[in-house]
């Protein structure tokens, strides 16, 4: 009778968080990947964490929890976690924000994948979840796909500061989904959102317009209004109940804040070069389309 072959050990997996001060979210988060690091040599995991000037205990948390630390200026939200990317030393790479805890069942899925280690696969998305005062949100802003797990070498970070996002390269395997679900911690109140959105705002604004984006006072009376909606009727945003309201709310308000600031950048731009809009049509700038 033919025994059955040994179980191929998993490839070790890196942990990359960024942080600073997130001594209120980042325990739940280390709690949650003890499973995805066990082993001992050189088949054990890695917590790897980018730290931009803790002071409130997050670095001795970290120090306690086995992970390398490293030191660094706060490059922007794009830079920074690439950097800590780039210091993993695992086949494979876990990418987290330090409010983002896996559930058990993505842990397990996790595990899973990389146990498989599909050569045809660089990258899985998983379905991140904002939890907020005792519940998920299972319908505003959902579903909310993110790549997190990729092979080292395969993948990088990019987009729009500040809204990161990973992407696998050019060339690069296929990206599959795994279960489970990546619990978003990302602020107790909707007032301490609100202050973080007008961060965002002007980030994101002058990112765009140095993109060569625009907008119109045109865009200030549609594009909140319709994002709004969007999460409200066509996510059933409702069902959330007033939770869900008020993230569609924060959503609005975070577009509106956006074109304001962006349509001051057009427009001053505009007086200062004496650039008619039918004149910009015909160069070839198009304003931001609507973010509903």
């Amino acid at each position: 009778m033919r025994r059955p072959a040994p179980a191929q050990p998993m490839p070790p997996i890196s942990i990359s968080i960024v942080c600073k001060n997130n001594i209120e979210t980042l325990p739940s988060v280390l709690e949650a990947v003890r499973p995805l690091i066990a082993g001992s040599g050189d088949e054990a995991g890695e917590i790897v964490a980018v730290d931009s000037g803790s002071h409130d205990g997050t670095i001795e948390l970290l120090e306690r929890a086995g992970a390398r630390i490293v030191r660094s200026a706060w490059l922007g939200h794009i830079k920074t976690k690439q950097l800590a990317l780039m210091q993993c030393t695992k086949p494979w790479i876990l990418c987290l924000d330090s409010d983002e805890p896996p559930d058990a069942e993505l842990c397990a899925a996790i595990i899973g994948a990389v146990r498989d280690n599909d050569q045809r696969v660089s990258g899985y998305s998983v379905n991140r979840k904002l939890f907020f005062a005792g519940r998920y949100l299972d319908h505003c802003w959902q579903p909310e796909p993110r790549l997190r797990l990729v092979r080292k070498g395969f993948a990088a970070w990019g987009g729009i500061g500040p809204h990161d996002r990973l992407e696998l390269l050019p060339g690069s395997g296929l990206e599959r989904a795994l279960r489970g679900t990546l619990r978003h911690d990302s602020f107790r109140s909707f007032s301490d959102h609100l202050e973080r959105q007008v961060t965002y705002a002007k980030l994101s604004a002058n990112a765009l317009f140095e993109r060569g984006e625009r907008s119109s006072p045109l865009h200030i009376m549609t594009t909140a209004p319709a994002a709004f909606l969007k999460q409200v009727v066509i996510k059933s945003g409702w069902r959330d109940g007033w939770r869900g309201i008020l993230a569609a709310a924060s959503t609005a308000a975070g577009t509106l804040m956006k074109h304001i600031v962006l349509t001051e950048l057009t427009m001053r731009e505009r007086e200062r070069l004496g650039t008619k809009p039918a004149e910009e049509k015909r160069a070839g700038v198009s304003p931001i389309g609507s973010d509903a």
